[in-house]
């Protein structure tokens, strides 16, 4: 989700780190209150700072995660996913999109705008 829906909807990233503890995620690190707030990146050609929602571990590995919501600014969630995707990829790390209901249809939907073969993890 993009900085400005990450306010109001700390309920869903708190709902998606308790889906992560009972799943075996370590090192949790959330862009929420209570958590230690993962590294930011500053995209100096679109003048944005990148957070993501969630970085963990799972058996060793890191994985950047999205909490997948519906958003009024898609071009600026894709540009965020597409960075992530990306950055994941150089450092041999995982990048997912969990997506809540009500929001499978518009996650899977950027996942594909975005050419990323697969669909958002659903919980």
């Amino acid at each position: 989700m993009i900085l400005k829906e990450k306010e109001e909807h700390q309920a869903l990233i708190q709902k998606t780190i308790n889906y992560l503890e009972i799943h075996g995620f370590e090192n949790i690190k959330a862009d929420i209150e209570g958590y230690e707030t993962p590294k930011s990146f500053t995209m100096k050609t679109e003048g944005i700072e990148i957070t993501p929602d969630i970085v963990a571990e799972n058996k060793g590995r890191v994985q950047y995660i999205e909490v997948g919501l519906k958003s009024e600014d898609k071009e600026l969630l894709k540009t965020k996913w597409k960075f992530l995707k990306t950055w994941a990829e150089m450092k041999n790390r995982t990048f997912k999109v969990i997506a809540h209901k009500g929001s499978y249809g518009f996650s899977d939907q950027i996942l594909e705008e975005i050419h990323l073969d697969k669909s958002a993890l659903r919980i």
